[in-house]
């Protein structure tokens, strides 16, 4: 009883509070000088950052796995705040931005580097493989390329708040692009890409729920989505690598779009995959070192080892084996 309450009640409520406080920032955000806003939220986040001691413990342990322990402490942790301050101001002006649409709309803030890249790949109508960094503006990176006038698709996963779902789906779409729910998504992506649309792409975070491969990346194995370089395999799509970053000099953005990284054969279909995946890794582990204040450092990125990705493999095995055993009538 307790749980049917929570699910129609409680739960609905939640979402409905949760999504109005959210679509409520959005517009008010419009009505406050942008320099008033950006200060504000500097201060925002630099509270949340000095108050959250386990989110500055793991930026620090992953700054000094990517760049040692040589530099000290106090570096990193100013380094992190400087993270944090970041992607606050960020999320405030993609808030201020949601009602912008157009290329000259973005102009007041953006400036745009490298479109060549990305036209002279997407002329070749084989479609292109937009390989984005988790750089504060990773949303800005994604609805780009649609914005710029390239016919695009994003594949996400479903927030669990309906609403809110909802209103990512409606921000993104507003800008052009197709939203792509991930659920047995591959075939679709692979039609597309044969038609000659761009496709979204990030694979600097780590998850055990996406095939992958162990490689370097800042000289540790990380385990690696492979899903950009089996899909340029099958459709023979151009992977072009973008991100956004924030100019703190001036409050702007400079979305960069770099060339084509060119995919390369090896013997075996293993092989191509790692080869090429590793060539991925070190063009955003060379993005990162030039603009290291603007990562995803929160993030765990080596997370994963061979071991935890082994136990998690074991217990999906075994979880398909009971649901076979409990339900033998839907898989007759």
């Amino acid at each position: 009883m307790a749980s049917r309450f929570k699910k129609h009640v409680i739960r609905p409520v939640r979402d409905f509070l949760i999504y109005h406080a959210v679509h409520s920032m959005f517009v008010l955000v419009k009505f406050v000088p942008r320099k008033f806003i950006l200060w504000w939220q500097g201060l925002v986040a630099s509270f949340f950052y000095y108050s959250l001691p386990k989110v500055r413990r793991t930026i620090i342990k992953n700054l000094t796995i990517a760049f040692g322990p040589e530099q000290h402490k106090g570096d990193y942790k100013k380094m992190g705040h400087r993270v944090f301050v970041s992607f606050g101001k960020t999320l405030t002006d993609y808030m201020r931005c949601w009602k912008m649409t157009t290329r000259e709309e973005f102009s007041r803030y953006f400036k745009f580097e490298g479109e060549e890249n990305l036209k002279k790949a997407y002329e070749k109508g084989k479609g292109v493989l937009c390989l984005v960094t988790h750089t504060p503006g990773w949303e800005f990176s994604a609805f780009m390329p649609p914005v710029l006038g390239y016919k695009t698709m994003g594949v996400s996963s479903r927030i669990r708040n309906p609403a809110l779902n909802k209103l990512m789906i409606e921000l993104r779409e507003s800008r052009g692009m197709a939203n792509i729910t991930r659920d047995h998504c591959y075939e679709t992506l692979v039609e597309r890409l044969k038609k000659g649309e761009c496709l979204i792409i990030m694979i600097d975070q780590d998850s055990k729920k996406i095939r992958g491969e162990f490689l370097q990346f800042f000289g540790h194995e990380a385990y690696t989505p492979i899903g950009c370089t089996r899909l340029a395999m099958e459709t023979g799509s151009a992977i072009v690598p973008m991100y956004t970053i924030r100019n703190d000099a001036d409050d702007t953005y400079t979305f960069k779009i770099l060339p084509e990284i060119p995919l390369e054969q090896r013997e075996t279909d293993i092989e191509t995959i790692r080869y090429n995946t590793q060539k991925h890794n070190d063009v955003i582990e060379q993005i990162i070192r030039e603009h290291p204040e603007q990562w995803v450092w929160m993030h765990e990125r080596w997370k994963t080892t061979p071991e935890i990705l082994q136990r998690y493999l074991e217990r999906r095995r075994l979880d398909k084996e009971r649901q076979k055993t409990s339900n033998p009538s839907s898989h007759s």
